[in-house]
């Protein structure tokens, strides 16, 4: 048996146990239905099924609003099952140029106080060169193009097994930008093109954000 007050010490993140917010929220609701603000909590063996981590307590579905200083705006979601698990990632975008392909990748930072600039280079925590979503040598953020109809709108969805909600390289809280040029994929032959696939401008981006 555990002590009141001894859980959180004991359920920590590096033991990859259960997270240290759910055990502490475990640990006073068991308190107030028991009447006392002390006494013993039982062991982490009898934490209740429906706490233990799972996709109801990490993250396992997040979204991102996008929109900028044009007409290009839409909805990104992101879903992984678990940390080792690809995740699907599904786009809505609309008001982009009709009949084209636009780079799109996921940047560094959740930052947007300057607009989508603000969200610095593309997420490459590997410091890798830019390439293509199916290349070995890519960004983590490195998602390609998107294809848009001859009304500018682009739907689709792609797995990636880069991309990840759960663990130490997690999206969430970064920045998914729409570009107003196509991703050469790191094949343009120049410096820029292993940096940014000379994707050009960002009319659109949004933070990737915890889903309900």
């Amino acid at each position: 048996m555990v002590k009141a007050g001894e859980l959180s010490s004991v359920a920590s993140p590096a033991s990859s146990s259960i997270p240290v917010t759910l055990v502490r929220e475990f640990e006073q609701d068991w308190l107030s239905a028991s009447g006392s603000g002390s006494g013993s909590l039982p062991s982490l063996s009898h934490v209740p099924a429906e706490l233990t981590p799972s996709c109801a307590v990490v993250i396992c579905r997040a979204v991102a609003v996008v929109r900028g200083d044009s007409n290009v705006k839409g909805t990104v979601t992101f879903e992984q099952e678990s940390e080792t698990a690809p995740t699907t990632i599904s786009w809505n975008i609309t008001g982009h140029d009709p009949n084209a392909q636009r780079g799109f990748h996921i940047h560094q930072f959740g930052d947007n106080t300057n607009g989508c600039t603000s969200a610095g280079p593309h997420f490459n925590p590997f410091g890798k060169t830019h390439g293509a979503p199916t290349d070995e040598v890519r960004h983590v953020g490195d998602l390609g193009n998107i294809t848009t109809d001859d009304q500018g709108n682009a739907v689709g969805s792609v797995q990636d097994q880069h991309i990840k909600l759960i663990g130490e390289h997690s999206v969430v809280g970064r920045t998914i930008v729409c570009h107003a040029g196509t991703d050469d994929l790191g094949k343009g032959g120049n410096e820029e093109s292993l940096k940014t696939g000379n994707a050009g401008p960002r009319p659109a981006c949004g933070v990737i954000g915890i889903a309900a």
